[in-house]
Order: structure tokens, then C-alpha cells, then sequence
């Protein structure tokens, strides 16, 4: 048996349904899409919001970074590297071995734990003696020999036994680096 064709009324219906259903599915599935897409750019403003309040809240930070990078930079410090329990020779070590490099010939060197509960951990006084420059280079290689020291006194005196030699005595302090606290700006 062979299908009757259609006629042209039947034809025009199953078009109009044709289209009326294409409607549908294209408002139907254009509204799942636009709302889907739709959350998704809510999703990432939320996320952009979070990011800039983040960005606000690390903000002071960065500059606090900056200044311990250049800082740790110019002593040559790096205070995760430093161990509590070898600081004091370690430091005691790194201060001879300026001292030598400078050119000054070593005397007694005294290392004394500190005194009460303060933020120093040791102190040493060191005895050398050496011409003026050398003596002067050393002083100030002290800030870049990698360990938080701190000079506390300098006495020269001539060394009446060779020409154009001093005599220095030196008391340096090895500070506790736990204990070292940000100072308040005033």
C-alpha cells in the first residue's frame, strides 16, 4: 500500500508545527544556554572580586618583602639557613675568618653566652692587631659576614711594637634572630 501524499492544508500545518517546535526548542534550549552562561560569568565575577581582595590584602606585604629581600641581600643573611644551635660558633667562625681575610693577626678570642634573657645569644670580644685600613676594612665587613652580630665597643691603641700597627680590642654581640621583632615606625 502506498502513502497518500499530502495536501497542501496538511502540508502548511506540519510546516507551522515544524516551526512552532523549532521556536520552542530554540527559546527552551537558548534560556538553558543563557543561563548557564549567564552563572558562569557570575561565577567569575565573584572570583574576580575575591582575586582584587586578595590582591588588597597582600598588597602591604609586598613592600615589607621587599625591604627583608634587600636587606638580606646587602648583610648576606638568610635567617632560614641560620640554626640556633650552631649560631654562636658559626657567626664566631664567619668574624674570624673577615679578620684573617682583612689581613689582622688574631689574638685571644673570648665567646661568653648573654647575659639574662635578652636578644643576644653570645658575646665575643676579640683582641687583634693589624695596620689602620685593615683594621678599618674589617670593621666594616662585619655587616655582610651573613650572621646578626652587632659591635658593642672599639678601643685602638697603638702597638708600640711595630710601626704603624693597632692594636684593637672588639666586643661584638651575636643577636637572638627568633627574637628579633619588627620595631614599630612612630
Amino acid at each position: 500500500m502506498k502513502p497518500r501524499p499530502l495536501t497542501d492544508r496538511e502540508t502548511r500545518t506540519v510546516r507551522i508545527a515544524g516551526i512552532g517546535l523549532a521556536i520552542y526548542l530554540a527559546l527552551f534550549g537558548g534560556f538553558r544556554v543563557w543561563k548557564f552562561f549567564d552563572t558562569k560569568r557570575s561565577d567569575y565575577r565573584q572570583l574576580e572580586v575575591e582575586a582584587q581582595n586578595l590582591r588588597r590584602q597582600i598588597q602591604p606585604y609586598e613592600d615589607k618583602v621587599l625591604v627583608v629581600k634587600k636587606l638580606m641581600d646587602e648583610f648576606h643573611l638568610d635567617p632560614a639557613k641560620l640554626k640556633k644551635e650552631t649560631v654562636v660558633s658559626d657567626a664566631s667562625a664567619a668574624i674570624q675568618q673577615a679578620a684573617k681575610a682583612g689581613g689582622l693577626q688574631l689574638g685571644p678570642i673570648r665567646e661568653s653566652p648573654a647575659r639574662g634573657a635578652g636578644k643576644t645569644l653570645a658575646t665575643v670580644q676579640l683582641e687583634s692587631s693589624g695596620q689602620v685600613p685593615a683594621v678599618l676594612t674589617f670593621l666594616a665587613s662585619l655587616n655582610s659576614i651573613g650572621f646578626p652580630v652587632v659591635v658593642e665597643s672599639v678601643q685602638f691603641t697603638a702597638d708600640n711594637s711595630r710601626p704603624g700597627q693597632v692594636k684593637l680590642n672588639l666586643t661584638i654581640s651575636i643577636l637572638d634572630f627568633d627574637q628579633q621583632k619588627e620595631v614599630p615606625h612612630a
